[in-house]
């Protein structure tokens, strides 16, 4: 007998007949004589649609009202889901986030997971084949309010879930087939990978990658939680992720990713002077805006020009506090880019191989494809480059390190 935790996006379960399905799907396994924790997403795009019926009623809503909210979604699938599994027959019982045990932090809209007492399920689950749990979501002790776990929460959930039950392995169905070198929609020779490491699809998921949200992949780094990502519509095998081996070093690049998702801020002429750039940044942190890469130039003339990169959903709070700052503390300007994409190659191979970034960099000049920022890592390296560009930046860069 194992002990599976198996997660549904709302694409899986976008409709009732979808709900049947995977009902059928999880008997399956129960019939294999195997226990099952189920976390399961709102359906389709309810989460969306819950977000335009608040904009109806309300120009600034009350964050703690809209975690509210945004949680009944997930509410509405695990009840759908375990009616339907007891029509199979199946012994089944739905829980809440906070039901399920899960405690988070008291940040509405994007509460991280401090704990998880998993007393109830296991309970429930001496006595039931199955526990379906709402993802996306916990509650906070302090307040005992309901918060939500952000965008790709239900990921999140299930992978602490099977951490807190120590499951066989957490099984994430999603509405493609695993993980690719790239994204196949952009580039048609990508292929669909066997294993990838946790460091490998953390960097690919925080990245731009949308298979798998990266703090999903950190918990499951931390507590070696084996993830096996999967197709919800077919029985082929997918993706595991696991702890890096030896074999893994032999590929020099894993995958590719892109993050259209960010806009570019230059301060022009900030003086170079000891804590300004620490007082800078410590803004944007007090606004909970976070900053992913980030240049300096080196300073001739007692000014220095400072560029990094914020998310768009954050851009208009970030660019709205530098012009302040700029009076406040003499910078030459402000300059903004939108129309910016972040392409990153990733690979543990990198480790022990020399001369991919200068690969890289030769591939995108070859293109003509300019880049405006470096960054990189033991097993990644990031360009920012002009949006339009981006496209035929990833097709030439997937054949040339041989991807395809």
């Amino acid at each position: 007998m194992s002990l599976l935790v198996k997660k549904f996006g709302g694409t899986s379960v976008g409709s009732t007949e979808k709900i049947i399905n995977i009902a059928k799907r999880i008997k399956k396994d129960v019939d294999k004589n195997n226990k099952v924790v189920v976390v399961v997403s709102a359906m389709g795009k309810t989460t969306d649609e819950l977000l335009a019926l608040a904009d109806q009623v309300s120009d600034n809503q009350d964050s703690r009202e809209l975690d509210r909210l945004l949680s009944t979604g997930e509410h509405v699938t695990i009840s759908l889901l375990a009616m339907a599994l007891q029509s199979l027959g199946l012994s089944a019982m739905s829980l809440t986030g906070s039901q399920a045990g899960i405690t988070a932090t008291n940040i509405y809209g994007k509460a991280r997971i401090e704990d998880i007492d998993p007393s109830r399920i296991e309970k429930e689950l001496l006595e039931k084949d199955v526990i379906v749990v709402a993802g996306f979501q916990g509650h906070n002790l302090n307040s005992d309010d309901i918060v939500t776990l952000g965008r790709g929460g239900s990921d999140l959930s299930a992978v602490a879930i099977a951490a807190a039950i120590k499951a066989d392995v957490c099984e994430v169905f999603t509405d493609v087939d695993g993980v690719y070198t790239t994204d196949p929609r952009i580039v048609s020779t990508a292929k669909k990978l066997d294993q990838i490491s946790y460091e490998e699809m953390l960097e690919l998921a925080s990245l731009g990658a949308s298979v798998m949200q990266s703090r999903s992949v950190e918990v499951a780094k931390k507590f070696d939680v084996v993830i096996h990502v999967r197709s919800s519509f077919n029985e082929c095998e997918g993706t595991i992720i696991k702890k890096e081996d030896e074999t893994m070093e032999d590929v020099l690049v894993r995958g590719i990713a892109r993050d259209i998702s960010e806009s570019k801020i230059t301060l022009v002429g900030v003086p170079d002077k000891p804590g300004l750039a620490a007082q800078v940044f410590q803004v944007l942190a007090e606004k909970d805006i976070n900053v992913d890469m980030i240049i300096q130039n080196v300073s001739h003339s007692g000014k220095t020009d400072i560029s990094f990169t914020v998310k768009n959903e954050d851009f208009k709070i970030a660019n709205d506090t530098f012009l302040a700052l700029a009076k406040e503390h003499g910078f030459e300007d402000v300059i903004t880019e939108a129309d910016i994409a972040k392409i990153s190659i990733v690979g543990v191979g990198m480790k022990s191989h020399t001369g991919v970034a200068a690969k890289m960099f030769s591939i995108l000049a070859e293109n003509e494809v300019n880049i405006s920022l470096i960054s990189t890592s033991e097993i990644k390296i990031s360009v920012v480059v002009a949006k339009d560009k981006s496209d035929a930046a990833m097709e030439a860069l997937h054949a040339a390190f041989d991807l395809a």
